[in-house]
């Protein structure tokens, strides 16, 4: 059985103003070509398949697009499983699961045997069986959702929690004995090859810049040291960087796509593996995707640095750029800049910009220069900073500054 493993889709994101559909679109069709080219029997989705940024009609967009691209692996016999990451909206989860079960009815008793050509959505720890193509095996799937309350801490236990630590601590724990219940569980078969799909952070992984929007104060460590002997592969969702944690097959898949400043270096994939009836075949292999760029531009001389960067006659026109600008009043004019800037990177997500004044120290503070009247040290002050500015407009401030004096003084 070949599976391809891969993870944090977060369908509909956005990054700054920016909408990264198409960019997503374009990940999750490149996807569906690796199953077809790779001959793929199980597409197993390790979590957070939809942006909490989503809105509803951009989720139902989502779906039909999913149906276009995946009718095809579905009608050959191929199978989806997916389970519920930390971004994936609940409600919305339980309401795709229950329609889905309702337009093609299925069991639902933990370890059953389902039927190929099928997505199934796991919103709660759970576990499955799938039969080979060629009717000889069943491989035992081992399905664990991000851990929240409400998918792992149950009546009184969901309650007694007063604080983060400690709530965090209850769903840890909940977590591993979730694990262990499964793997008691009369219909779980330790003879069978087994594969767990988990969305969570496991220690020894290295998590990179930061965690994707989610505090560490939030997050769920587990330590997982004996998974690598109790199942064939592990595929682990939620980190965003491809890694494997100890061994080449407990693996984080990485996401499909770039999706923040913070990921401009990870490299975007799935990973390939095969079970056979007697175990894992060979070791995982890497199935890279192609990645949008994501990266700061600095503008400190904005002429010179944007004519540079034309000249570099690089295309940067799908390129997500954090855009700093640093101007000169007088010798730049701020809005060109912009306009210009906008013309290399028009998909800049973020901009600021800062007033530099390259030609000394304007007010000081210290003790006041009592031979100076207050016209002389308003004008001294105002000839200073208006400096770089357009002769006329200078005058007609200055002229206005002394009108102002002149009335308060008169007043």
């Amino acid at each position: 059985m070949k599976i391809l493993h891969t993870a944090d889709w977060h369908l509909n994101d956005r990054l700054g103003r920016i909408d990264r559909t198409d960019d997503l679109r374009r990940a999750v069709e490149r996807v569906a070509d690796h199953c077809r080219d790779q001959a793929v029997d199980v597409l197993l989705v390790a979590g957070d398949l939809f942006s909490e940024l989503a809105r509803p009609d951009a989720l139902r967009e989502t779906i039909r697009h999913w149906q276009e691209v995946f009718t095809g692996f579905l009608t050959g016999g191929g199978t989806i499983l997916t389970i519920t990451g930390n971004h994936d909206n609940e409600n919305f989860c339980k309401t795709l699961q229950h329609a889905m079960t309702l337009a093609a009815p299925t069991g639902t008793a933990p370890g059953e045997r389902v039927q190929p050509g099928r997505l199934y959505l796991a919103a709660e720890p759970t576990f499955l069986k799938l039969r080979d193509r060629s009717d000889t095996f069943d491989v035992q799937f081992v399905l664990m959702p991000f851990p929240t309350a409400s998918r792992y801490l149950k009546g009184e236990e969901g309650r007694r929690y007063t604080t983060p630590n400690e709530k965090n601590q209850f769903l840890t724990n909940a977590f591993n004995q979730a694990l262990v219940d499964i793997r008691n569980h009369p219909q779980f078969d330790a003879s069978l090859p087994s594969v767990l799909a988990a969305h969570v952070t496991m220690h020894g992984s290295h998590v990179g810049p930061s965690l994707f929007r989610i505090q560490e104060t939030e997050d769920i460590v587990i330590h997982g040291e004996n998974l690598h002997a109790q199942y064939e592969y592990v595929a682990l969702g939620h980190i965003h960087k491809p890694q494997y944690v100890g061994h080449t097959h407990v693996r984080y898949s990485g996401s499909i796509e770039r999706l923040d400043l913070g990921e401009q270096h990870n490299s975007p994939g799935t990973v390939l593996f095969e079970v056979a009836a007697t175990g894992r075949v060979g070791e995982p292999t890497l199935l890279p995707l192609p990645g949008t760029p994501v990266y700061e531009v600095t503008l400190l001389d904005p002429h010179i640095d944007l004519e540079r960067l034309r000249n570099l006659g690089e295309d940067t026109s799908n390129d997500l750029v954090n855009l700093h600008i640093h101007y000169t009043p007088g010798e730049h004019n701020l809005e060109e800049i912009l306009h210009e800037a906008e013309q290399v990177y028009p998909r800049w997500y973020a901009r600021d910009w800062v007033q530099t004044n390259t030609l000394g120290e304007t007010l000081t503070l210290g003790e006041a220069d009592r031979s100076k009247s207050l016209r002389e040290i308003v004008r001294g002050y105002a000839d200073t900073e208006l400096q770089n500015h357009d002769e006329t407009e200078k005058q007609e401030l200055l002229t206005l500054l002394g009108q102002i004096i002149d009335e308060c003084e008169s007043g």
